[in-house]
This record gives C-alpha cells, sequence and structure tokens, in this order.
C-alpha cells in the first residue's frame, strides 16, 4: 500500500499505538506535519531569466504560457514588475523576484521601507492561488568591479532588514533572501587556489554567514562567453563542454572546460571561509547569437545544450564530484533589445528565443519537450516593413540613420552581426525599418525626408531578419510596467530614507 504526506503519517501514528498519544500531543504532531507539508521542497532543474527591458514586449500571460508549453518550473525576474507577478499567479512556476541595486541603500537605512517592498511586492502575491515566490534576489551583481564598490556598505544591512520584514510577515520559512553575484567577486589563477577579492573577504563571509543560517543558496553568474570575448587567448574550445585541447590542471584536477573551472573558483573560496558545501545555483549563464564575433545561432546551441547536458548528467565538478549546481537560470529567455550596448551590441541578443516568442534554435532543456515550443497567439502589426527607396538618393542619409538607430536597435549591423553583409542600401533599409516597427507602423515614421517607402514584401536577407512589430499596447518604453513600477518603488523608498534620516 502506497501511502503519501499527512495519511503516512497518520498510519505511522496509529501503528504506534496512537491511543496512547494525548489529544494535545497529537494535534501537535499533526500541526507541524501539515505545517511541514504546506512548504514544497524545491528539485533541481532548468530555469530562465525573464527580463523585459525591450521596445517589442509580449504581453506577460503569453510569456507565462511560453514557459508553461516549455515545462519551465523556474523562472528569474529583475525586479517585481506587478504584471508578470499577475500572470505568473496560479502557474505552479517557481519566481525569484529581483530588488535593483539603486533601492539597496533605503532598505539598508529603514524597517519601515523593507516592511513596505515585502507586504507589496511579495505578501500580496504569496497566497492561495497566487505567485510562488521562493527567493528574493536583493541587488543584482552589486559587488560587481566596475561598480566601484558604491552598493557594498548596503547589501548585508538591508538583507538583515527585509529578513525581519519576511519574519513579521510570516513568509520567513519559505521565502528565502539570496544575492545574486559576478563571478568577478572572486579571483585565482588556479580552481583550487580561488579566493574572494580581498577588499570583499570580510562582507562575504557576512553574506555566506547568512546564507547558511537561513538556508539560501549562494548565487553566482557565469559568463564563459565573456572570458572568450574579452581575452584574445582564451582558448576557444575551453568556453564549451565538448572538450579542450588547452585543459588547465590544478595539481591532480583537469578541467576541460571554463565553467567547472569557474565554479570550482567559487567552491575553493566558499571552503576557505568555512563554507565549502554550501549549496550554488547559477544565477545566470548563456551564450548571445547576434551582435559580436563568436556570438552566432550555432555557437549558442552548442553552448547551452553542452551546459544543460552537462549538468544533468550529475558529473559535478572535479571539487564536487557529483553535486552539480542546485539550479541553473539560463540567460535568458527572449531578446531585449533595448538594453544597454555599453558591456558589448550582444547584450541585446541572449536570448533563446527572440523577442517574439519564436525558438531561435533547436534547444532540449531536459524538461520532457525535445525541442523548444514557440510562443502562442502573438499578436503581430500587419505584414509591411519599411526601407530605403531605391529611386532616391541616399548621401545625405546619415542623419536619419542616427535618429533611427537611436530609438531603435540596429546592433545586428555591426561587425560580427548577422546583418553585416547586406551592403549599404541593405544597412539604410534595417535602420529604417526597425525604426519603422518602433513607432508601430507610423505611416510618417518611415518618411525620412521621403527617402523611405513601405514594402509588403518581406526583405529579410538570410540570417538577417528585418522584424515586424507585436500589438502588445504597452509596448512603448514610457509605459513598460517594469521600469515604471521600479521608478515608483525607488523614489518611495528613498523618499522615506531621507524622511528618517533627517
Amino acid at each position: 500500500m502506497q501511502l503519501k504526506g499527512t495519511h503516512k503519517a497518520l498510519f505511522f501514528l496509529h501503528k504506534h499505538k496512537m491511543a496512547r498519544l494525548s489529544r494535545t500531543l497529537l494535534y501537535l504532531i499533526l500541526a507541524v506535519i501539515l505545517i511541514i507539508g504546506s512548504f514544497p521542497v524545491g528539485e533541481s532543474a532548468i530555469g530562465v531569466n525573464w527580463g523585459s527591458i525591450s521596445v517589442h514586449r509580449l504581453m506577460p500571460s503569453t510569456v507565462v504560457d511560453l514557459l508553461k508549453d516549455n515545462k519551465i518550473k523556474k523562472v528569474k525576474l529583475f525586479d517585481a514588475d506587478p504584471d508578470a507577478l499577475k500572470a505568473l499567479m496560479g502557474s505552479g512556476i517557481e519566481v525569484m523576484v529581483g530588488i535593483p541595486n539603486e533601492m539597496l541603500a533605503a532598505l539598508s537605512s529603514s524597517t519601515d521601507a523593507s516592511d513596505l517592498w515585502v507586504r507589496q511586492n511579495v505578501s500580496r502575491y504569496v497566497v492561495k492561488g497566487g505567485a510562488d515566490i521562493r527567493y528574493v534576489a536583493v541587488g543584482n551583481e552589486p559587488f560587481l568591479t566596475s561598480y566601484s564598490g558604491q552598493f557594498q556598505s548596503f547589501v548585508v544591512p538591508a538583507l538583515l532588514n527585509l529578513q525581519q520584514s519576511l519574519v513579521r510577515a510570516n513568509l520567513a520559512g519559505y521565502v528565502k533572501l539570496v544575492v545574486p553575484c559576478n563571478a568577478d567577486a572572486y579571483e585565482s589563477s588556479l580552481p583550487s587556489q580561488g579566493a574572494f577579492r580581498p577588499e570583499l573577504t570580510q562582507i562575504m563571509t557576512q553574506l555566506v554567514s547568512f546564507l547558511n543560517s537561513n538556508g539560501s543558496p549562494f548565487i553566482v553568474n557565469i559568463y564563459p562567453f565573456l572570458s572568450l570575448y574579452g581575452n584574445s587567448d582564451f582558448p576557444q574550445d575551453y568556453a564549451f563542454f565538448e572538450g579542450s585541447t588547452h585543459p588547465v590542471t590544478d595539481g591532480s584536477n583537469v578541467y576541460y572546460n571554463a565553467f567547472d573551472g569557474n565554479l570550482d573558483t567559487l567552491v575553493a573560496a566558499l571552503n576557505k571561509l568555512g563554507y565549502g558545501q554550501m549549496p550554488i545555483v547559477i544565477g545566470e549563464v548563456g551564450w548571445p547569437t547576434d551582435g559580436a564575433v563568436g556570438a552566432n545561432l550555432s555557437a549558442a546551441r552548442a553552448f547551452n545544450q553542452g551546459l544543460i547536458n552537462h549538468v544533468l548528467s550529475n558529473k559535478g565538478t572535479p571539487l564536487r564530484p557529483g553535486v552539480p549546481p542546485m539550479d541553473i537560470y539560463l540567460f535568458s529567455l527572449l531578446d531585449e533589445e533595448a538594453k544597454s550596448t555599453l558591456p558589448g551590441n550582444f547584450e541585446r541578443h541572449w536570448g533563446i528565443f527572440s523577442f517574439d516568442g519564436q525558438a531561435k534554435y533547436a534547444l532540449n532543456l531536459g524538461l520532457g519537450n525535445r525541442l523548444l515550443k514557440n510562443a502562442r497567439n502573438v499578436e503581430y502589426l500587419p505584414s509591411r516593413w519599411c526601407v530605403a527607396d531605391p529611386s532616391k538618393d541616399l548621401t545625405n542619409v546619415a542623419n536619419h540613420l542616427r535618429i533611427a538607430c537611436g530609438a531603435a536597435d540596429c546592433t545586428t549591423l555591426d561587425y560580427g552581426g548577422s546583418c553585416n553583409g547586406i551592403g549599404a542600401k541593405g544597412n539604410i533599409s534595417y535602420a529604417f525599418n526597425s525604426y519603422y516597427q518602433v513607432q508601430m507602423q507610423n505611416a510618417q515614421s518611415c518618411d525620412f525626408d521621403g527617402l523611405g517607402m513601405v514594402t509588403f514584401r518581406d526583405p529579410s536577407v538570410g540570417d538577417c531578419r528585418f522584424l515586424v512589430g507585436v500589438t502588445d499596447s504597452k509596448n512603448s518604453l514610457a509605459f513598460r510596467p517594469s521600469h515604471r513600477w521600479t521608478t515608483i518603488w525607488t523614489s518611495i523608498l528613498w523618499g522615506m530614507w531621507f524622511f528618517l534620516r533627517f
């Protein structure tokens, strides 16, 4: 006879002379069983990052359907977008919500601010039939070297305040606080010698102690692509999972891929602090498909499929044999064509799906589907494009191109991009069309002083896709909920911080 959950516990009590237990003790035991049973234990899985810095934004309900159709059970958000969280309610998908770095100062200084944030962004959604929020990411890579320490002192105080707020909201046993870190938080020439940056040693000791005390994992973002992109001497095959002609030998351990080497550097760094067994989650990992040399469909597929196969094989790493990361969150679900290109043009092309939820390449996530399934019921603008009028003199087009590419995404036109080889007129047409679609195909937006014209024939060339926008009424960046609500909450929390401080 198969018995599960509470029924199994009741059978156990009966078998061991339940009648001898007092009624009070029995109720107490059953209450504990029910409480424990109400907090399901998570299983290791492949999740995704869902970013929304896009001018062509799918409806959140469409994205949630896309996640469900692909059996993706875990999703990481970079803020607490109410539209995304509402769409995730009742979906059964485990959620990590994010707090932007800019909010950390206010949250670190006031428990009133942390109470307010938890109440509005966690408690209201963690209800029966609500969103299954498991983690709150306190900041995003707040120790990044390029930030020059500007968020560093706020992290631990913000964690402590938010933890108190979760306790007051009776959510501390279910919702865990984490801090996604960039891999530049630690360093070493060999994995076994890994250590956190000297200026971070004290704060990392406090952080991992907090995480350990509260049952939270250490979250790290690992990007072999960036190692390859930023270092011409980096062995290309070492970035992938098919073996390397340039393995790294570290004593008796040999590393054939950058992912394992990077992960074990973190393991060694944690070990130096006395937390070598701390669970690790990969918060971001992936490979872009455009915008740079080496960023293409075949490389992205090879990396992501190799990564998934490697992690799901449970092989682990030399320092953690048989113990892969708890979870990995692929970066990312969708392209985000409004992201900053400061790191590189590839920043807008990390998605395993294009902006409209169409799979870019064949990928088996190991979740039941052999191939990715496309988004359903996507509503596109009419099938028409804006191109350069072939009968016009395009000599004085430079200013129009600056305007078009300032408002729209033209990163595929640059060196290494999928549209780099379509010629000068093709480049102009691509820029014109990108702007036209951002402007929701407004007729005037294809004028360009008479140099543009609307066509009903798809001008796409090979891998260079001339897009057609989607009809989400919230496409405009000015009305994107995630940006609007992040701005509002930052203003509210900063206001509270200044009021309480002065």
